[in-house]
């Protein structure tokens, strides 16, 4: 993740100084920086910020230490998932010694554990259900309902906020994607090969389009935003012009 230096910081936030609060939706490819630039651009505009795709990935993590989806195959068992999802309890809390949202799965902190490899390779197989993503959204939009706040996904800015102010979809290169997952993980000393990787971004992108429930789409009034070629701080004076635009 990257951080703004203090001045800069002071600077956008006079420039987006405003009583009015908005619903911000950012859907868009796995590993398209989409939580990045959300949690930046929520830290500026002292709004909420939540990461919806941490939440499936908890259910996931919870899946598999329950025997519900074998890992390897990837083989759910539905029966038991739907008879046990009310059991999943989701929060975040904020750290301020590693200056990050950390998740919460029934009191205990994942943060770390839900963006291993064996959640990434499964919350495709989890998050398709629907019985599971309407116990998500209907979370999410009570999280909403006062706005002020900044979601990324892949169905936030057609299910979960189809009104938002401003929706933004955000795609890049899958090879580009890759890399970047690969270095973050790389940072982590989490021992994984680009190849591995970059299957796995294909893999999900595909279950992610071809889903039944909520299927990853481009909502008819959301603003795209290729990144393949950009920066993080060009992304970030990007989406700062649209927000200034609906705060205005």
């Amino acid at each position: 993740m990257f951080f703004l230096d203090l001045p800069l910081m002071f600077k956008l936030k006079r420039m987006l100084q405003t009583d009015k609060k908005i619903i911000i939706a950012i859907d868009g490819y796995s590993s398209s920086g989409k939580s990045t630039l959300a949690k930046e651009i929520a830290k500026i505009l002292d709004y909420k910020y939540i990461d919806s795709g941490a939440m499936y990935r908890a259910v996931t993590l919870f899946a598999i230490r329950n025997n519900i989806i074998d890992p390897k195959s990837h083989q759910v068992d539905e029966e038991k998932l739907r008879s046990l999802i009310n059991q999943v309890h989701i929060n975040f809390k904020y750290n301020s010694e590693k200056n990050r949202q950390e998740t919460y799965l029934n009191n205990e902190n994942v943060e770390d554990e839900i963006r291993e490899m064996e959640v990434s390779d499964n919350v495709s197989f989890i998050s398709k259900y629907g019985f599971v993503r309407e116990k998500m959204v209907n979370f999410q939009q009570e999280m909403g309902r006062e706005k002020g706040i900044v979601m990324d996904g892949r169905d936030i800015g057609t299910v979960v906020f189809p009104n938002a102010e401003l929706k933004i979809f955000m795609n890049a290169d899958a090879k580009v994607r890759a890399e970047r997952r690969f270095l973050e993980l790389k940072e982590k000393n989490v021992n994984v090969s680009f190849d591995e990787i970059l299957e796995n971004v294909k893999k999900r992108d595909h279950i992610d389009e071809t889903r039944e429930e909520s299927p990853l789409k481009k909502a008819v009034d959301s603003v795209e935003l290729d990144n393949s070629n950009m920066n993080r701080q060009e992304q970030l004076d990007w989406i700062v012009g649209l927000v200034k635009e609906r705060i205005s």
